[in-house]
């Protein structure tokens, strides 16, 4: 299982984002680090900025196989071949909505044309991806019939997208599970998260038989963006137990790098880098978890760089207002505490703020005054 990030292509086609050249190359850097298996790195035919942010990228030498992304036209081949590219994704519209869109419904000439360019890439020693733009709304024999002029041509691998987002996991196992047992083209998920099942989809390709997920840290692209880098590559290591090579300290650093140049602030409860996610007020959850740290966590928290916390809230309980004077030097009793948890909740409640140890042994020793 390989995952292909498009941070720096379709991340940075979210609305309102725009990463400089220094952001770009900070990223890619930080990227590899975090275990991404290849890099899709921008649009050649954008013009000759972009392009020279392409050879930027290139120049760095990452131990990882960068990709550019093109409409499959010869004007956009060229322009990524200028850069010295050695991998492309041409891509087509599978849908009759879009062939209808980009080509009058004529997939005669789209075909001619994807042909034409599969034809110099190839013989210019480049990696294919055939992009399958909009496959979720395509039928799937013209997926298959797209797949075996590729592969009579010489490509490489077919990319899946459901562009859209309108896929459900079991829908897209269907898809890949005929597509894959075709045995034509390896295929890459690109997966989108309109109705929030971009992960799910991406594993659920990856379940029946695909090789590769296109993913963007923090999930950032169009519309609601993609399947999440740092949430994807956790899930292949705890729940697909594959040995990656993932610096999973980097990640909440990568995922505020790429937040922070797009312009956007992390949720504090996103899965794997949200800064509240080792946070545990339930009386019930504190308690499980001072008693044993694998009860209401998957992960240790200090994997991805975090800390365990147990704030005092609406919803603590004895067992963290003891914990908390304890690490205070107060050795208090559980029976003294009968009064102090319903100030604390009505404190919290009105205010909507936990409270912090200061206030915590102010309440505490006005209790023992009632």
């Amino acid at each position: 299982m390989l995952i292909n990030d498009t941070t720096l292509r379709d991340g940075e086609q979210a609305p309102y984002v725009a990463f400089n050249t220094e952001e770009k190359l900070t990223i890619a850097k930080a990227l590899v680090a975090c275990g991404a298996d290849e890099l899709e790195i921008g649009i050649a035919a954008m013009g000759s900025k972009e392009q020279e942010d392409i050879k930027e990228l290139l120049s760095l030498g990452l131990d990882v196989c960068m990709m550019t992304w093109n409409r499959a036209k010869m004007s956009d081949l060229e322009a990524s071949l200028s850069c010295g590219v050695k991998a492309v994704d041409l891509s087509i519209p599978i849908s009759d909505i879009l062939i209808d869109v980009k080509f009058g419904g004529n997939k005669d000439a789209m075909l001619r044309e994807l042909e034409n360019v599969i034809k110099v890439a190839k013989a210019e020693g480049v990696y294919v991806c055939i992009g399958g733009e909009d496959s979720s709304r395509g039928s799937l024999s013209f997926m298959k019939e797209v797949m075996r002029l590729g592969r009579e041509l010489g490509a490489d691998r077919f990319r899946y997208c459901d562009t859209v987002g309108i896929m459900t996991p079991m829908q897209i196992y269907n898809d890949i599970r005929e597509l894959v047992s075709a045995d034509i083209l390896p295929i890459e998920m690109h997966t989108h998260n309109d109705f929030g099942l971009a992960n799910a989809n991406a594993l659920s390709g990856l379940d029946a038989g695909a090789l590769s997920v296109n993913t963007t840290v923090i999930g950032l692209g169009e519309r609601a963006g993609n399947a999440s880098f740092e949430q994807i590559s956790m899930a292949l290591k705890h729940l697909y137990g594959q040995t990656r090579p993932i610096d999973t300290l980097g990640m909440r650093n990568l995922a505020l790098l790429v937040a922070n140049a797009a312009g956007m602030t992390l949720s504090p409860s996103a899965p794997i880098v949200g800064e509240r996610i080792f946070a545990h007020e339930s009386g019930v959850h504190a308690d499980g978890m001072m008693k044993n740290s694998k009860s209401y966590e998957p992960f240790e928290a200090e994997e991805v760089g975090s800390s365990r916390e147990f704030p005092i809230g609406k919803h603590s309980g004895t067992g963290t207002i003891l914990y908390h004077l304890k690490q205070l030097g107060i050795n208090a009793e559980r029976s003294t505490l009968a009064l102090l948890l319903p100030r604390i909740r009505d404190i919290v409640t009105s205010r909507k703020r936990v409270l912090d140890d200061a206030e915590l042994v102010t309440l505490y020793r006005e209790s023992l005054c009632l």
